[in-house]
């Protein structure tokens, strides 16, 4: 055998064992891809099959994992009411209204307010600006029950106490400084040549902002928006201090009091989970692409 065909030989020995290396690899990698996926949706699952059980169902034994029939009733109980709707349906209802009121305008203000806060630090020199923007971070660093206090005597002494209106301000007061942190990396990287165009062309400041900015930054706008949103809606203990009656509870603060309302009703539990779980994750499918494009703005010059 001439050399040139041993090392022909040795090459393509040396290609198959690259090829095998790469094939398991490939499958090491998707099963533990998919062992991720079972972890972290097999609990999801299992409340969304909880909460189309019956409570004979799932306290059964040996466990029934999967029901014999689907059975919708407390979800009609919750948003549609009659007959059988309780005071745990009502409550959940009440709940679920009052988070989205509270999480929406929150969400709302939070981006205005950080909108106009981000272009000013970015664009506008002024004296402090430094220390504004180690204060505004400082704010993020503290723990919620450290200011929890303050905001209690403040919302107290104002007549604010049990509305939704405090919830709301309390979620800016924690949602602004993040929003306007993220939005100023944005503005950071929008030239501002575009911006002078444009007042050239007879646009205010204003005007450039909405017309130029904004538009460039719509991506950075919709993920900042979904953090807002999930921080506002997820948020517990600001609600559970601040709120007492159904007026301004918020549906996280409503599952919490399933234990002591309902004992072991595990069924409506689970309703309640699912209802609370399903806004962020419509939210994220559905801006997913507004994410990825923020998550890799900036990755790529030229």
């Amino acid at each position: 055998m001439s050399v040139r065909s041993l090392r022909a030989n040795s090459a393509a020995g040396g290609r198959a064992r690259r090829r095998r290396r790469q094939l398991v690899g490939r499958v090491l990698l998707y099963l533990a891809v998919l062992a991720v996926v079972a972890w972290v949706l097999a609990p999801f699952a299992w409340l969304v099959i909880s909460s189309v059980s019956t409570r004979a169902a799932l306290t059964s034994k040996p466990l029934q994992w999967l029901p014999d029939h689907i059975d919708l009733s407390n979800y009609i109980d919750i948003f549609v009411g009659g007959g059988s709707s309780t005071s745990v349906h009502r409550s959940v209802r009440a709940g679920a209204l009052n988070s989205v009121i509270v999480a929406g305008l929150a969400t709302l203000v939070s981006l205005v307010a950080g909108s106009l806060s981000a272009y000013a630090v970015s664009r506008l020199r002024f004296r402090l600006k430094g220390a504004f923007l180690a204060t505004m971070l400082a704010t993020q660093l503290l723990p919620t029950v450290v200011i929890i206090i303050p905001m209690y005597v403040v919302f107290r002494s104002i007549g604010l106490l049990d509305t939704v209106f405090a919830l709301m301000l309390a979620d800016i007061a924690i949602i602004l400084p993040l929003i306007t942190w993220i939005l100023k990396g944005y503005f950071d990287g929008i030239p501002t040549s575009l911006e002078d165009a444009a007042r050239i062309d007879g646009c205010t400041r204003a005007s450039a902002l909405f017309r130029v900015v904004l538009p460039l930054s719509s991506s950075g706008l919709a993920a900042s928006g979904m953090f807002a949103f999930i921080i506002a809606w997820n948020e517990f203990f600001t609600a559970f201090i601040l709120s007492s009656t159904l007026h301004s509870k918020t549906l996280s603060v409503i599952v919490a009091e399933f234990s002591s309302k309902v004992g072991v009703d595990y069924v409506a539990m689970a309703t309640a989970g699912v209802l609370t779980s399903l806004p962020p994750v419509l939210l994220a499918l559905f801006f997913q692409r507004y994410i990825i494009q923020g998550l890799t703005a900036g990755a790529v010059k030229g």
